[in-house]
C-alpha cells in the first residue's frame, strides 16, 4: 500500500501539492548539466587556385585626333556626333573651290612646260643633224650647247610642274575628310562656315577624336612582390587569360587576356603597368570605365575547405574547434586560404579526418564535452565556379 493511502485524510489534506504531483516520478540526480549540441563536418579537399584582383581603366587599341591637312572654310559635315564610323567614311569638307582652282592653274603650267620641252628636243635634235654633217658650218659647237642646256631646262621645269600638279591633287584630297581608323566618333568641335588651320598653316584645329572600340584594352598596376609571383605562375605572360567584372557587377564573367606587361618598374610607386585585351563586339566597354580584372596568383593546388563559419580567432591567430576523443572539444591553429563560394580553404594545421565544429562554437571551449550532429550537405550554390580563389582586392 501506498504511503499517502496510509494517511488520514487530514494529513493528507496538509500534504503540499508540488509534493503530490510528484509522487510516482523517478527522481532527477543531481550533476553536471548535459553536454552541448554542435554541428560537425569533416573539411573538404578541393583544387584551388589563388586570384588577385586589381581597379584599372579601358583604354582605346587608336585614339585618333582629326585635324585638317589644309586650311579652309569648313562647308560640310557627314556624321552624327557619337557615331559610329567606319575606315574611310566621310567626315569633313572644306571649300574645295580654291583646291580646284590651284589644281588647274597646275595642269596649265605643267601643260606649258611639256610644250617648252618639246619644243627644246626637236630643236636639239636639228642641231646633232647640222654639227654631225663636217662640211656644214651652219651651227657651231657653242650653239649646239645653247640647245643642249635649253632642252635639260625644259625637263626640269616640266618635272617641277608635275610635281606641282601632284601637290594640288593632293590638297584638293586633303580637303574632303575621311575617318582613319574605325571606331565611335565624339562630338564635331567646329561648326560649318569656320576657318580651320591645316597642319601646314601652324596649330591645327580640332575637328573630332575618334576612338577604337573593339578589341579594347584594360590597363592597371600591381607591386613588385605580385610580379615576383607572377614569374612562378606566368599569370602576366602575354596571352595568358584573365577574367574581369564592371563595377556593378558581381562576377567575373568577361574573358580575355594579357598583351602587354611593361619593361621597367615605375621607381616612384614600386609598380609596374599590366595591359590586357578584350573583345567589345557590343560596345559595352568604353575608353575610361573602371572595371575590376582578376589575374590567377598561383598553380592549382589541393586545399581542405571548411565553412568561413567555421573561423574562430585568438588576437592575429586562426583557429578551428575540432571534436577528439570521448567527444572532447580540442583547437587547432590553422593558415588560411582563400574562400571559395563560401568555404574557406586551409593551407595547413588541418587533416583530412579531422572532425570541425561548423556550428555553435559560442557554446564550446576547449576541453568540453559535446554532443556532435552531423552538417547535412548543403546543395550547391546557382553559378557557383569550383577552384576559383579570389585574394582580397589589391
Amino acid at each position: 500500500m501506498s504511503v499517502l493511502a496510509r494517511l488520514p485524510l487530514k494529513a493528507l489534506a496538509a500534504v503540499p501539492l508540488f509534493a503530490l504531483a510528484a509522487c510516482g516520478q523517478p527522481q532527477q540526480q543531481a550533476g553536471a548539466p548535459p553536454a552541448p549540441a554542435v554541428t560537425v563536418a569533416k573539411p573538404q579537399p578541393r583544387t584551388i587556385t589563388d586570384y588577385d584582383e586589381y581597379v584599372g581603366r579601358f583604354i582605346a587599341v587608336d585614339e585618333v585626333n582629326v585635324h585638317a591637312r589644309v586650311s579652309g572654310y569648313l562647308s560640310e559635315i557627314h556624321f552624327t556626333d557619337g557615331q559610329l564610323v567606319k575606315k574611310g567614311d566621310p567626315l569633313f569638307t572644306l571649300d574645295q573651290r580654291p583646291f580646284k582652282i590651284a589644281l588647274d592653274q597646275a595642269k596649265a603650267n605643267l601643260a606649258q612646260a611639256q610644250a617648252n620641252l618639246d619644243f627644246a628636243q626637236t630643236d636639239l635634235e636639228r642641231a646633232k643633224t647640222l654639227l654631225q654633217d663636217r662640211n656644214s658650218t651652219a651651227i657651231s659647237k657653242q650653239t649646239f650647247d645653247q640647245r643642249t642646256q635649253t632642252e635639260r631646262t625644259a625637263a626640269a621645269t616640266l618635272q617641277a610642274q608635275e610635281a606641282a600638279v601632284a601637290s594640288a591633287q593632293l590638297d584638293l584630297e586633303f580637303s574632303a575628310l575621311t575617318a582613319p581608323v574605325a571606331g565611335r566618333i565624339g562630338d564635331r568641335r567646329v561648326s560649318i562656315g569656320n576657318y580651320v588651320i591645316g597642319a601646314s598653316g601652324g596649330t591645327p584645329t580640332l575637328l573630332a577624336v575618334i576612338v577604337s572600340t573593339d578589341p579594347i584594352r584594360f590597363e592597371f598596376t600591381f607591386d613588385e612582390g605580385s610580379l615576383l609571383r607572377y614569374k612562378t605562375s606566368g599569370s602576366a605572360d602575354t596571352g595568358m587569360p584573365v577574367d574581369l567584372k564592371l563595377l556593378d557587377e558581381k562576377t567575373f564573367d568577361h574573358k580575355g587576356k594579357m598583351d602587354f606587361l611593361n619593361n621597367v618598374v615605375d621607381t616612384a610607386t614600386g609598380t609596374i603597368r599590366g595591359r590586357a585585351v578584350f573583345d567589345n563586339p557590343n560596345g559595352l566597354f568604353r575608353p575610361g570605365m573602371f572595371a575590376r580584372i582578376r589575374l590567377a596568383a598561383s598553380k592549382p593546388y589541393e586545399a581542405l575547405t571548411v565553412p568561413d563559419s567555421a573561423i574562430g580567432s585568438e588576437q592575429v591567430r586562426k583557429f578551428v574547434y575540432v571534436v577528439g576523443p570521448e567527444n572532447a572539444i580540442g583547437m587547432k591553429f590553422v593558415e588560411l586560404g582563400p574562400v571559395v563560394d563560401g568555404r574557406r580553404s586551409i593551407k595547413s594545421g588541418l587533416s583530412p579526418d579531422d572532425v570541425v565544429v561548423v556550428n555553435g562554437l559560442m557554446r564550446v571551449r576547449p576541453g568540453v564535452k559535446v554532443t556532435p550532429q552531423e552538417e547535412k550537405p548543403a546543395a550547391p550554390a546557382a553559378g557557383a565556379t569550383p577552384g576559383n580563389a579570389a585574394a582580397p582586392a589589391k
